[in-house]
């Protein structure tokens, strides 16, 4: 390996691990648990000064490699680029919970070309919407401006989620997943701009592209962008892009 490409690497590690450790700091640590005992950890980021008028929300859900109950890993990508845009532009709360190891917010087989929606919604994605209800109940949220977005495992999760639930967000941004193409015509007018990189070898470049193939062939609102000659991250051009989220928070349902 050359002495650029070791410096580039080192670069990039401790960018994400400076971004990592500020989102910690900006983002409160807490527990959810239901009345049937079930629970989930959660980081959420609010406002410091929270608005008496509604806010926008944001759901988001991580890939495979920050599962865990350290409750801190899930913030690692996207969620710093996410709250310096609400600092800079519109006060916006973000919600990041944590998936357990082992458990998938869509428990479908990464590793084929397509797959049926699953009947029942996972229990780690359910609680994820308790969660999500729970702080549009307790603080001032806008419930007309509410987003789901994520990456690798959690863009599996956002497709599945908007097929089951096609009138809940104002918008979706599913990175590098994939969906039940069959589901398509359930939720095309919702606004979704999907993301994946050509040279991904994790998820399979096909699994969005037949999403975005679906959606247009029902009459969908549907936006995609595909990086050349990038990999499975495609997440970190996605959340650093300040038109991305100039676009997810215009959305109002």
């Amino acid at each position: 390996m050359n002495r650029v490409l070791i410096l580039t690497l080192a670069a990039t590690v401790a960018a994400v691990t400076s971004n990592a450790q500020d989102a910690i700091q900006m983002t409160a640590q807490r527990i959810y648990k239901n009345k049937q005992a079930e629970s989930l950890p959660y980081r959420i980021y609010l406002p410091p000064q929270l608005l008496t008028s509604p806010m926008p929300v944001v759901l988001f859900l991580h890939g495979a490699g920050e599962r865990g109950d350290d409750n801190n890993a899930q913030v690692i990508h996207g969620i710093k680029d996410m709250i310096d845009w609400s600092i800079k532009h519109e006060p916006a709360i973000i919600i990041a919970p944590q998936c357990p190891e082992g458990q998938r917010w869509a428990e479908v087989d990464w590793n084929k070309l397509s797959h049926t929606m699953p009947p029942e919604i996972s229990s780690p994605m359910k609680l994820a919407l308790e969660i999500l209800d729970k702080v549009v109940a307790d603080y001032p949220a806008d419930k007309n401006r509410l987003y789901i977005t994520g990456l690798s495992m959690g863009g599996y999760g956002a497709w599945d989620i908007i097929q089951r639930l096609p009138r809940k967000f104002a918008a979706a941004i599913p990175v590098c997943g994939g969906g039940d193409i069959t589901g398509a015509p359930l939720f095309k007018d919702l606004p979704i701009w999907a993301f994946h990189g050509d040279a991904d070898t994790s998820v399979p470049v096909s699994r969005s592209r037949d999403m975005v193939a679906a959606l247009k062939a029902c009459g969908g609102n549907v936006k995609y962008t595909e990086y050349p000659g990038v990999g499975h991250n495609s997440w970190s051009a996605t959340y650093s892009n300040p038109a991305v989220l100039q676009w997810l928070f215009s959305q109002r349902r």
